[in-house]
């Protein structure tokens, strides 16, 4: 169903190739890759390097003809670490369970211990904080500058928990509303179609000092009215005008004074 709603490039992360194999593997059993390839070509991430870089370069191919693509990749791996899927390789993505780290690994199991013993940090703790900050990275990959725009699918319900949805960095919270924290796939979907037909509407850029991405002639010229109030504000004030003698001060005074007690008398 996402793949009929989302146009162009999708993307689609799994926490281990071991993952990534029995999920495809079960996909072919149900019939989903032939409904997917209905609609759009499906690529995925390999160990191989030469192999991978080439169903990168065949997915770019397939959404610049408008066909479409679904790249099947995985966390912690050369795609997620620095791939960017920018503007319409990338209007949804996918992020099948939570990458948590191989705990039983001895570089883990000792860097655990030495936190916990150094600075107090809790085991649970780390592996959460650092499951999404890879989480995070991951959904990061289809927005890489201020005019990109996506869907991104938490595919797992331990994501709404405290303990994970706290972690998630505040760009990703802000536009998290409070109903779409627990969906049915279907209320899924269909949110994101509304997001996508309401992000591809005709859109006018503002212009002017109020914009939020300036032209570079907009950019000149906010710069020059900025110079010249600095320097204005900058310039040392004029001194006031000396004040001019009354008739009454000093020794001219004296003589007025006179003159006016004779003409009293």
């Amino acid at each position: 169903q996402l793949v009929q709603t989302v146009p162009d490039g999708m993307v689609c992360f799994f926490t281990s190739y071991r993952y990534m194999e029995q999920i495809i593997e079960k996909w072919y059993e149900t019939g989903v890759i032939a409904r997917v390839l209905k609609h759009k070509l499906v690529f995925l991430e390999t160990k191989d390097v030469v192999a991978t870089t080439y169903a990168l370069n065949l997915y770019r191919q397939a959404c610049d003809s408008g066909q479409g693509a679904v790249f099947l990749s995985v966390a912690r791996g050369k795609v997620a670490e620095g791939i960017d899927f920018d503007r319409h390789y990338g209007r949804c993505v996918v992020l099948f369970g939570v990458p948590f780290q191989y705990s039983l690994s001895r570089e883990l199991r000792a860097r655990l211990e030495f936190l916990k013993e150094h600075y107090g940090i809790k085991e649970a703790e780390f592996l959460n904080f650092d499951a999404m900050r890879q989480a995070s990275q991951c959904l990061g990959r289809v927005i890489r500058s201020k005019r990109d725009y996506g869907v991104m699918v938490f595919a797992d319900q331990r994501y709404a928990r405290l303990d994970k949805r706290s972690k998630i960095p505040d760009w990703i919270q802000n536009f998290l509303e409070p109903g779409h924290i627990v969906m049915a796939s279907d209320v899924a979907v269909a949110a994101a179609r509304t997001f996508l037909l309401e992000m591809s509407q005709p859109y006018e850029e503002p212009v002017g000092s109020t914009a939020s991405v300036l032209t570079p002639e907009a950019l000149r010229a906010l710069q020059l009215r900025e110079g010249k109030a600095a320097a204005e504000a900058a310039a040392p004030a004029a001194p006031p005008p000396e004040k001019r003698p009354r008739l009454g001060d000093g020794g001219e005074g004296g003589g007025g004074g006179g003159g006016g007690g004779g003409g009293g008398f």
